[in-house]
């Protein structure tokens, strides 16, 4: 018999919550969520606040936790006892981590995909902004809005995110990329993630060793200075994951929810 593409779902696995990254939405996941669900693990692939088929506007969303309230409430709705593992991609670490903050007894172990993954020492925005500048190419950036806000351009996303996924999701994502924000203003004023909390969170990062937008270098570097329980690694998956290598990332995945059970 041939060894199944996923790990099957172990008896009382927990769910699996997947946060998109900036501009996304939970469509991002549509390949590795059906992979997970196939193998019998409960998945929940949710949009943030403004972002996918979520109503509100950006206006409407003025800080990042009102930005990550749909993650929240889906954790406080979790029944008493019942953990989740968290899988943020690109800012969405900072969701997460968020998250793994604020209801650190409903996390089994966050994990971060390419994902921005703070320390415990450093203002909240500090692995963003510490982050070199890429070209933004044709993307566009209103500091007067309120909150400010950003659009990924399409050739900054097929040149820099999407270089190595299939040309049909390049495709679907200029359907469904939303303007969204930073919250860099609103991410400074607040203190560091505590080690009572989210520090003490069990932590897995998977590193994409072709992502162009968030290099392996500093994927690594993040590593290096948060403890993680785990490493994972991806050599062929670009900063779309989920497009570029989704049956390797959701065996990641499955793997982390078996055994974080």
């Amino acid at each position: 018999m041939s060894t199944p593409a996923v790990a099957t779902a172990a008896e009382g696995a927990t769910r699996i919550i997947l946060v998109h990254g900036s501009c996304h939405g939970g469509w991002c996941w549509y390949r590795v969520a059906t992979l997970l669900r196939a193998a019998g693990h409960r998945v929940d692939a949710l949009d943030l606040a403004a972002s996918g088929t979520d109503a509100h506007q950006l206006r409407d969303v003025p800080t990042f936790e009102d930005y990550t309230r749909p993650l929240l409430d889906a954790l406080q709705a979790l029944p008493p006892g019942e953990r989740a593992v968290l899988v943020g991609h690109s800012f969405g670490g900072l969701n997460v981590a968020l998250a793994a903050e604020m209801f650190p007894d409903k996390v089994a172990a966050a994990v971060f995909v390419a994902a921005f993954m703070p320390d415990c020492t450093n203002p909240r925005s500090h692995v963003f902004e510490k982050l070199a500048p890429s070209d933004p190419m044709d993307s566009v950036v209103d500091a007067e809005h309120v909150p400010p806000s950003v659009f990924m351009g399409p050739e900054f996303l097929r040149h820099k995110l999407y270089q190595l996924s299939p040309p049909e999701d390049y495709t679907l994502s200029q359907s469904l990329v939303r303007v969204t924000s930073f919250y860099l203003s609103d991410l400074q004023s607040q203190p560091p993630f505590s080690e009572a909390r989210y520090g003490e969170v069990s932590k897995v990062y998977v590193v994409c060793e072709q992502d162009q937008i968030i290099p392996e270098a500093y994927q690594r570097t993040m590593v290096a200075g948060c403890p993680v329980t785990e490493v994972r690694e991806i050599s062929s998956a670009d900063h779309m994951a989920m497009f570029s290598t989704p049956v390797e990332l959701a065996r990641h995945l499955a793997d982390v929810a078996n055994k974080y059970a």
